[in-house]
């Protein structure tokens, strides 16, 4: 029996339909990397919220798919290169300290010029989020000169120091050789020690040899590269905890992505920010534990110690800030805002860096 000319006409709509349907479902690859391994708590986050959630998202309210091949630990990008990784599209999606971008992005480093500000990661990013919502530029240079969109900011935990000898004065530290990164550097070097550019991976054996005698660094650090068995010392002297990292995605491929995609890896991205900073915050005191746990001698410094250290580095900010305006950039906007946001927020600099 045959079936009525509109019945027939209903189904080859429908299997049209169905077709055009199917051939507009994109199956997305993505490569995602960082040159940091995922002892990294963001790069951890990467490979165990942002890939899998974007893929899950995705899956669940859109036509398409999206498969993630990741690349950690240097294995794709070194931890220096991975900018300009993204910019050329070697990955879609990396996640870097903009630190080791001094020339490219020295203005995005600002917090490590305004030392002793608050250890709350979940503070830090939010300060970082309103400066970089109120100053264009920030996001703009990278669009514009790098070919990459910012999805999400990153928070460290809060920075210390951690040596292979004792010490309790600011005076202790004067002539010792004692490594760390980028302006972090300056901190040591107002403190009369001695700075010593290094990388992590490096940290071990030059403690062990002499190289250097100790490390600004975040307690994880100490804990996952279990620098305890050269370095014994870990003193809690409240650097601050820095955001200045973050996820970018190489703005070609973002624009070719379906508009739905975007939207969700937009959204993914703010929530992978806001979790860098409450699993830092979460992660730290029991990371203090782990290194007590682990034969560490912990300790923290008076805030006498803390205030006499942030003193000898008060003219240091507007110096930075100086050199940021004579090349054009927003240096003195940024960092005077970066501590006002702070304030709103309740904290309360040890120091008030004044810049003009």
């Amino acid at each position: 029996m045959f079936k009525p000319v509109k019945t027939l006409v209903a189904m080859a709509v429908a299997v049209i339909g169905l077709s055009a349907q199917i051939a507009n479902a994109e199956d997305i690859k993505l490569r995602i990397a960082s040159g940091h391994a995922t002892a990294n708590t963001y790069v951890a986050l990467m490979q165990s919220f942002f890939a899998p959630e974007v893929t899950k998202r995705v899956a669940a309210r859109t036509k398409h798919k999206v498969d993630f091949i990741e690349g950690y630990g240097g294995s794709m990008v070194k931890t220096a290169d991975t900018l300009e990784g993204v910019q050329s599209g070697i990955v879609d999606i990396g996640g870097y300290n903009f630190g080791f971008e001094p020339s490219n992005l020295p203005v995005h480093s600002f917090m490590a010029a305004l030392p002793f500000g608050t250890m709350s990661p979940v503070m830090s990013v939010k300060i970082a989020r309103a400066v970089y919502d109120k100053v264009p530029y920030m996001t703009k240079v990278l669009e514009d000169k790098y070919n990459q969109k910012l999805i999400g900011l990153i928070s460290d935990t809060g920075y210390n120091l951690g040596t292979t000898f004792e010490w309790n004065n600011v005076s202790d530290l004067k002539g010792r050789k004692i490594a760390g990164a980028g302006l972090n550097l300056k901190w040591l070097e107002f403190a009369g020690a001695t700075p010593v550019q290094s990388a992590l991976p490096e940290a071990y054996t030059s403690m062990q040899t002499g190289v250097y005698n100790g490390w600004i660094m975040f307690p994880s650090g100490w804990v996952n590269f279990k620098l305890t068995e050269v370095a014994k010392y870990y003193t809690e002297v409240g650097f601050g905890a820095l955001t200045w990292h973050g996820l970018t995605m190489n703005k070609s491929r973002f624009n070719r992505l379906p508009k739905e995609v975007q939207d969700i890896i937009v959204e993914v991205g703010r929530e992978y920010e806001a979790l860098t900073g409450t699993v830092n915050e979460e992660n730290y005191p029991k990371q203090m534990a782990e290194l007590t746990r682990v034969g560490a001698v912990v300790k923290k410094v008076p805030d006498s110690v803390r205030l006499e250290w942030a003193k000898s580095l008060t003219n240091w900010p507007q110096q930075r800030a100086d050199e940021l305006d004579k090349m054009g950039l927003p240096g003195s906007q940024v960092m005077k805002l970066a501590m006002d946001e702070a304030e709103k927020l309740g904290y309360k600099w040890p120091v008030r860096y004044p810049i003009k």
